[in-house]
């Protein structure tokens, strides 16, 4: 099975992907390649052991051994970026990629701004200075084109009160309603790495859609990558489970006019009309606080950062004195207001 590793036809050292060009870089001597005018990269032959894949870094030589999962590595003697091109091929083959647009310079500097906003967090975390790594991660996604069939029924009321002589009554009128739309989903994102938090990883879109671009292996040299855990249709409960709420919050809106209404009764359709194996980019921060490590994770086009950072019970109480302070003092000016009395 063969390793890719684009060399510089300068001076031979490993390129890796620019996120501020949009090339293949060398950081040797500085030359840049256009990824769509690449040659074929140097390739060389490695074996396979049972469960267990050996590949060979081609340039030190040196035997890499990596988790099944893994498709875009560093070699750890020589920093060289390489791609295990055959957990990219065949039905393991990406159609899209959004490659990164953010440097890990700039992920860094931008996870600072980041923690220095933290009104609730302690002082010592937002000076941001325990970062213990940050790694540019090409996630697995898959992207689904979702067509739904909504049917849904409930019922509902109207009520009104009216006098007649001597006393008031009040009726109430009561409806079968039905409701019946069709609900379409374009590019809705589900990741499909075991390894991923789904919580992070929901909390980072939207990603740039408009960014992405037919996948070739240049765009991943120099970061880590994953190939999907879960195939499209292990992942459609949970795309379904993603649009439901707001199926259900759409279909709701359309029932109005009526003092009380409830739909209780929703028979939903899902025709897949597309699922395309993407990779997206993510930079995932490890950050040392308190003897705690924290994981966060940052959308690699657009800057956002996800995560629960630590929270300061000193500042909590500060908050919540101050709110009660304000709120005891608008009632005390109330009641002079009110009264004519005084504070």
């Amino acid at each position: 099975m063969p390793v890719l590793e684009y060399k510089c036809p300068n001076c031979g050292s490993g390129m890796v992907f620019d996120s501020a060009t949009g090339m293949l870089s060398c950081p040797s001597c500085g030359r840049k390649d256009n990824i769509e005018q690449l040659t074929e990269p140097v390739k060389k032959q490695v074996f396979e052991d049972k469960e267990i894949k050996e590949y060979h870094c081609t340039s030190c030589g040196a035997v890499l051994v990596t988790e099944p999962e893994t498709s875009a590595t560093t070699c750890s003697f020589c920093g060289s970026a390489v791609v295990l091109s055959d957990r990219l091929s065949g039905a393991l083959a990406p159609a899209l990629v959004i490659p990164f647009a953010i440097s890990k310079n700039e992920a860094m500097q931008a996870f600072k701004k980041w923690c220095r906003r933290g009104l609730l967090t302690p002082r010592g975390f937002m000076t941001a200075d325990r970062i213990k790594s940050v790694t540019g991660i090409y996630v697995p996604f898959w992207l689904y084109d979702l067509n739904h069939r909504v049917e849904a029924h409930g019922q509902a009321t109207r009520v009104r009160s009216y006098v007649k002589g001597e006393y008031q009554y009040t009726e109430t009128q009561h409806y079968e309603i039905y409701r019946k739309v069709q609900a379409n989903f374009v590019r809705l994102p589900v990741d499909a790495s075991a390894k991923m938090n789904d919580g992070l990883m929901d909390k980072l879109e939207p990603f740039p859609y408009q960014e992405l671009k037919e996948f070739k292996t240049p765009y991943l040299a120099g970061y880590l990558a994953e190939k999907y855990s879960y195939d499209d249709e292990e992942l459609l409960p949970r795309a379904q489970g993603k649009v439901r709420p707001y199926i259900e919050s759409y279909v709701s809106s359309t029932v109005t006019g009526y003092t009380t209404a409830s739909l209780i009764d929703y028979r939903i359709d899902t025709e897949v009309d597309l699922a395309d194996y993407v990779l997206l980019p993510v930079w995932m921060v490890a950050y040392d606080y308190n003897r705690a490590e924290y994981t966060f994770a940052m959308n690699g086009q657009t800057g956002k950062v996800v995560g629960k950072p630590p929270i300061s019970k000193g500042k909590v109480a500060g908050w919540f004195a101050g709110v009660s302070a304000a709120s005891f003092l608008v009632l005390k000016i109330a009641a002079w207001l009110m009264g004519g009395g005084f504070l």
